[in-house]
């Protein structure tokens, strides 16, 4: 569905992909529905990648007992780290894929 760093499948189809109106990613679409496709597809990265962190940190720091409603503080230091590590691991990993694409241009 999203490929690369998002973590689903590969796309077969053999025609490049159409420039979108995202930063970095080509010129401006001047088609509405081209864009609104490629904001919807955003839009679904971003949903999948806020659950996939909310799953993993939570199994990751929350404890499972709910003595108190406040997060204690040794989950919060582990929840902010556990993001942070998630977006920098997304960010190196989407940089090399930038250079192994650029590479095979």
């Amino acid at each position: 569905m999203f490929g690369g760093v998002f973590g689903g499948g590969s796309q077969n189809s053999t025609q490049p992909a159409a420039p979108t109106g995202l930063p970095g990613m080509g010129q401006m679409q001047t088609d509405p529905n081209a864009q609104l496709a490629a904001a919807e597809q955003e839009m679904e990265m971003v949903t999948d990648m806020f659950a996939r962190i909310n799953d993993l940190c939570y199994k990751k720091c929350l404890i499972q007992r709910y003595n108190d409603e406040e997060l204690t503080k040794a989950e919060s230091v582990c929840a902010d780290r556990c993001v942070a590590k998630f977006f920098q691991i997304n960010r190196e990993v989407s940089d090399k894929l930038a250079k192994y694409s650029q590479a095979n241009q």
